[in-house]
Parts: C-alpha cells; structure tokens; sequence
C-alpha cells in the first residue's frame, strides 16, 4: 500500500481512537486532520498546501442555502419542546388507548411519530415522552424493560420522519457525493438530490417503522399479557379532547412537510415557517413556562455544535481525499465481491457498526464523504434509496447500546424504578426491528424511491 493511503487508514483509526478516549468531536476531526496534513507533507505524501482550500469550503459550509434550514427546525422543536402541546397530546393519546391492552405503549408511538413530524428533534422527543409516559406505563403494571424499550424507539423516529435535521444534513452530503460521482463519470452537468426528495423518500419507510413497533407491542399484548395491561376501568376517557390536541402537531406537519412535499416552498423557507408557527401556537396556548431567550440560547448551543462538527469533518475529508483515500475506498467496494450488491451491504455493516461510537452527525459528515462518491459512482444504485438506507440505519445508531444517545436521554429522566439494563435490554427488539426494516427497504426499494418518483419526476 502506497505511504499515502497508509496514511490515510492510520488518520480514519486515529480519529476512532480520539473519540473512544472521550475528546470532544469537532476538536477531534480537525486536530488528528491537521497533524497527519502536517506529517504527510514532511513524509512526501501530500503537499501541505491544499490546505489552503480549506477557508473556502468553510465559507460554502457557511453560506449554504440549504443547510440555514437547520437553526430554524432545532428552534422550532426547542420551541415545542418548551410549551405542553406535547404533553397534552400524550395525555389525552393515553386515555384513549388506554383500554386495551398496550394501550399506552402504542399512544407512546404515535405520539413519537407526530411529535416527530412537528419537530424533528429525538431529545426533545425522548426527554418529553421519558417524563409523561413511563411513570404512567410503570404504574399501570407495564414490564420496565418493555416501557423503556417503547419510549426510547419511539423518540429515534424523530430521526426518520420528516423534518428530520439528521435528513436535512445527509441530503446535503449525499447531494455532494452523487454530483462528484457524476464529475467524475464525465457529467459536467450533474443532476442533483435535494432535501425535499430524501424528505419524500422517508415518509413511507417511517411509517413502515411506526406500524412495525405497533405490531411488536400487540404481539406482545397477545404473547405476554402481562407486560402491558389494560389501564383501569375508571381511568378510560372518551376522544372528546382528541381534536384539540391534535390540532397543533397537525398545524405544523400541513404548514412544513406539506409545503415542502407540495412544491410550494424550499426546505429552508419551510422551516421558517414552523419556526414562526411553533412560536404561535405556544403564544396563543399561554403554556410557555420558560423566557423567550433560553429557547434562543439552546437552539444557539445545538446549531454551533452541528456546524462546528461540520467544519471539523471538512477539515477531514481535505485531508483524507490529499492522501488518495478516496481513490482507496473506491477501489476496495469496486473489488468487493458480490459487486453493488456486495459494498452497499458492507457500507451499511460499517455504518450499523460505527453507530456504536459515534452519533448521527459524526457518520454522515465523516462516513458520507468517504463512501457516497464511490457508492454512487456503482450502476443501479439510487440516490434516494441509498440515502434512506443510511438514515434508517443511522436512526438505528441513535438506541442501540452501549452509546446510544436516547438511552442516556432516557436514562435521565426514567423514574428510580428503571435500571440501565431495563433500558438496555428494552431496547433489543427495537433494534432488531430496524435492522428488519433495513432488510425490507433492500429487496422493496420502491418503498423509498416511489413517492419522489410519484411527486418530483426522479
């Protein structure tokens, strides 16, 4: 293997290592970039300069378009998450499944697909739905390791669903890897994947999951009975709150997907719709309890961290493609054998496994740059398809242990009564129900390619 290449596997496996030994993310990618630019050029590998790319692709990181959707969504779901609209539906979502057996369990996963489609945020979801549910479920008899289980899935839906802010940032890399996968074919002028088709694409595999989750816990109600019992006759309630409770989730799902899925608005100008919506209807319902400017100040927080994290992995993928890594990775999934078949099965092994250690955003600002050029230069591979198949195993990343970031959101606001392992060994069948929707998506691609087909042409 040339010096270059060698050192662009010791650069990914130094990266690993930092981050397993605690250092923070965006720190990581940049530092153990540079020291290996630095080594390469005194080594002969590369030339130190190209680096002075790097304030340019930082610039374009900055100003674009698509990625200012970002501050609006997180401000839209610290929004929400501050008001009780959330609350109020799982209240009202509770008392009126309540009566039948995993009653509660299934109000937890529909309450966590509607909040995700109005908020796109999994630790808002998982910190509201932690905090309301699971003492309820608890006390109505619910086995720990199932509750916890069902409320920590339900929250990664948030992951999949549109506007899902994990959906905005894979569209926009996986827009750069399929357009340099067309450079590099000799298209100069490449087609695109926008935002809006990965948007598209997710919406039947999401509720693909919300119905597969449902199916789990009714065959549980059948199997084991007394894991999730029925709440108590005096407690059943009728739907008569049910529209006003749905009403605000709704408002927003219209006002955002809607727009975006019907043509009539950008991803970017959606999002700032909801943000506005989601400042009025909190307004209109009095049930802010917090100031306007600790809102401000998280989604601040959020936003920073995303995009430091992004600069960080451009420092990355510089670094990494000046040592021929790209060339590298390309011809290890082109000799592979199995063909397109054979990488895409071993990208999404790779990726499944990396969630372990690393989180959501670290996969796709690292992972996507490295692999989507060569993944898409491969015939028969569709864009949509291959975006989907990663962000349905990258929700996976998001609630399987040891570092699954819903396990320590819940675990931070389960009652004393649930134990790490209750949380830990909840969440096994879920992650088994993913990796079945993974396997679902791969022989039924249709499931993700055919409504942007239907609405975008593609």
């Amino acid at each position: 293997m040339p010096l270059a290449e060698t050192l662009a596997v010791l650069m990914v496996a130094a990266v690993i290592a930092t981050l397993l030994a605690g250092y923070p993310v965006a720190l990581t990618l940049a530092g153990v970039s540079l020291a290996f630019a630095a080594l390469g050029h005194a080594l002969g590998a590369m030339n130190f300069a190209i680096l002075g790319a790097l304030p340019d692709r930082i610039f374009g990181v900055m100003t674009n378009d698509v990625l200012l959707a970002i501050p609006m969504f997180i401000f839209m779901g610290v929004m929400l998450e501050q008001s009780r609209i959330a609350e109020v539906l799982l209240e009202t979502m509770g008392r009126l499944f309540g009566s039948l057996r995993g009653g509660l369990g299934f109000s937890a996963v529909i309450v966590g697909a509607l909040l995700a489609a109005s908020t796109g945020m999994v630790g808002a979801t998982a910190v509201t739905i932690g905090l309301i549910m699971l003492p309820a479920m608890l006390r109505h008899g619910y086995d720990p390791r199932l509750a916890a289980g069902t409320v920590a899935a339900s929250a990664t839906l948030a992951q999949i669903i549109p506007p899902s802010t994990v959906l905005v940032l894979l569209g926009d890399q996986l827009n750069n890897a399929y357009q340099s996968a067309q450079l590099a074919k000799g298209t100069f002028a490449p087609n695109v994947i926008s935002v809006s088709d990965l948007f598209a694409g997710a919406i039947v595999p999401g509720l693909l999951l919300v119905a597969l989750y449902i199916a789990f816990l009714a065959a549980m109600a059948a199997w084991r009975p007394a894991s999730c019992p029925a709440i108590a006759a005096h407690e059943k309630s009728a739907a008569g709150g049910l529209i006003e409770a749905l009403a605000a989730p709704v408002v927003l799902i219209v006002a955002v997907l809607g727009s975006i899925l019907g043509g009539i608005a950008t991803p970017t100008e959606a999002a700032s719709v909801g943000a506005v919506g989601a400042l009025l209807l909190a307004a209109r319902k009095a049930r802010l309890s917090t100031p306007l400017l600790p809102v401000v100040e998280k989604t601040t927080q959020i936003t920073a961290m995303i995009f430091l994290i992004l600069i960080g992995a451009t420092t990355f993928s510089l670094v990494f493609r000046a040592l021929g890594g790209d060339d590298m990775v390309h011809r290890a999934l082109t000799d592979l054998p199995g063909g397109t078949g054979g990488a895409v099965l071993v990208v999404m092994l790779a990726v499944f496994l990396l969630g372990f250690v690393m989180d959501a955003f670290e996969i796709i600002f690292v992972v996507v740059p490295i692999v989507g050029p060569a993944l898409l230069a491969m015939p028969g591979i569709d864009p949509v398809w291959l975006g989907i198949m990663i962000a349905v195993n990258l929700q996976t990343s998001y609630m399987h242990p040891p570092l699954g970031p819903t396990l320590f959101f819940l675990r931070g606001v389960a009652p004393p009564e649930i134990t790490t392992r209750h949380i830990y060994v909840g969440i096994i069948p879920f992650v088994l129900i993913q990796l079945l929707a993974l396997v679902v998506l791969w022989f039924v691609p249709g499931l993700a390619t055919a409504l942007p087909h239907a609405l975008y042409g593609r």
